[in-house]
């Protein structure tokens, strides 16, 4: 199993000023004014917990006027440098009840827990491994090994990708192999365009497609911590040529908030080359960072498919790509909005003004949509990514939409104080 290194700038929106924290048997944490805007908000914070707090998950947070709410301290992810033994990750989420002015709580650790529904994850070994709240189904990495018996086994299973089920857990809304583009896929990310040179030959490659026996294959689950409040899965991923060697390595990020109604989706991830003048590159269709929706909305329902812009909302049916629309670049981001099994949903596609630019985007009626980017990679400089998928029933509009972005990329200050 591989040791987890620091790779993404940290997203985390604390500012620690615990002098002395050590010491201490308690913090406080205080949340800036959010505005007038009534949504709930997922909040990650940095923290260097008191030593008593060294072996506590959960946690309760009392706010001067006496209303409680729960958080869950984890490790640090992906990105995060902190290095001090007691360095954690506070996570919580402020309920739209709670959103608006300054709030300052006080840290407890949490005595009954009896009580709490959870997270968990259920692996059917070998081929997916289900993540779950309490009973609900929440998301699926669909990860078994490359099967090569037949060209139709080799396919499906040619590359990892995870779904996303409904926010009650009874429909997948991402799509699996076969049906419209086999190769479209669930939450995906990869590239249909990659050059590099391994042992002083030039050679090529596109996991998107994998038409010549390239890969992506699951190496290992490198930690998984679950609770009420979040679930967090860390992945290593190979990047194989067509010879079958690996030409990159990914660790990828995959942390999940419990947001009632809603599926609340940080994506993370670094990739390492292990070639030299590695590039990556592709298409508006299939490169970067992708959703594709259930394979009911191409079969049932595309007419009704209509996307949610910076420029407001577009029409049923209709959609654009880059360079078609050569404005359709660098958006901050853009909402699928698509009918599967009755229901009308929105799904974000949230994007880090720390991605690599410029980012081009693309769009179709049967609910694929994302962007691409073009980049080196240096063996010393990996290959640094932060997306959010937000996913709810219903309709959205550009103001709310701006608003789940500004969230995810300017989050309100929080400040961190000893007890």
């Amino acid at each position: 199993m591989s040791s987890v290194r620091t790779l993404l700038l940290s997203t985390a929106v604390g500012l620690l000023i615990l002098s002395g924290a050590q010491a201490a048997e308690s913090f406080h944490v205080k949340v800036a004014a959010q505005g007038d805007a009534k949504r709930a908000l997922p909040l990650q914070v940095d923290v260097t917990v008191p030593k008593n707090f060294a072996d506590v998950a959960l946690v309760e947070l009392t706010s001067s006027d006496g209303d409680t709410l729960f958080g869950q301290l984890t490790a640090p992810g992906l990105g995060n440098p902190a290095s001090d033994p007691l360095a954690r990750e506070l996570h919580l989420i402020l309920p739209k009840t709670m959103v608006g002015p300054q709030r300052e709580f006080a840290v407890s650790i949490l005595e009954d827990q009896e009580s709490l529904t959870e997270f968990r994850f259920q692996d059917e070994s070998g081929k997916h491994e289900d993540l779950l709240f309490g009973d609900r189904p929440v998301l699926r990495y669909m990860y078994e090994g490359v099967d090569t018996s037949t060209e139709d086994r080799r396919k499906e299973t040619m590359k990892v990708y995870h779904h996303v089920f409904d926010p009650q857990g009874e429909h997948l809304l991402t799509k699996g192999p076969g049906g419209l583009f086999q190769h479209h896929r669930g939450i995906f990310y990869g590239f249909n365009r990659i050059s590099y040179e391994q042992d002083g030959k030039k050679m090529s490659a596109d996991v998107w497609h994998c038409h010549k026996k390239e890969s992506q294959t699951h190496e290992a689950f490198v930690r998984e911590e679950v609770g009420p409040v979040v679930a967090r899965q860390l992945l290593e991923i190979d990047w194989n040529g067509q010879d079958g060697k690996t030409f990159a390595t990914e660790f990828r990020q995959m942390t999940v908030y419990h947001v009632d109604g809603a599926q609340v989706i940080d994506f993370a991830s670094e990739l390492t080359s292990k070639v030299d003048n590695l590039k990556v590159d592709g298409d508006p269709q299939h490169a970067g960072f992708q959703y594709r929706a259930t394979q009911h909305v191409p079969d049932k329902t595309a007419k009704q498919t209509y996307y949610v812009r910076p420029d407001g909302k577009g029409e049923p049916g209709k959609f654009r790509n880059w360079p078609g629309s050569k404005d359709h670049i660098d958006l901050e981001f853009n909402a699928l909005s698509f009918v599967a099994f009755d229901q009308r949903y929105t799904c974000c596609y949230l994007d880090s003004p720390e991605n690599p630019k410029p980012a081009r985007f693309s769009e179709r009626d049967y609910g694929r949509f994302g962007s691409y980017f073009a980049t080196e990679i240096p063996q010393k400089d990996p290959l640094q990514l932060n997306y959010r998928i937000w996913l709810q029933p219903g309709e959205m509009d550009v103001a709310e939409v701006k608003q789940l972005r500004d969230d995810f990329v300017d989050p309100p200050k929080v400040t961190v104080e000893a007890g």
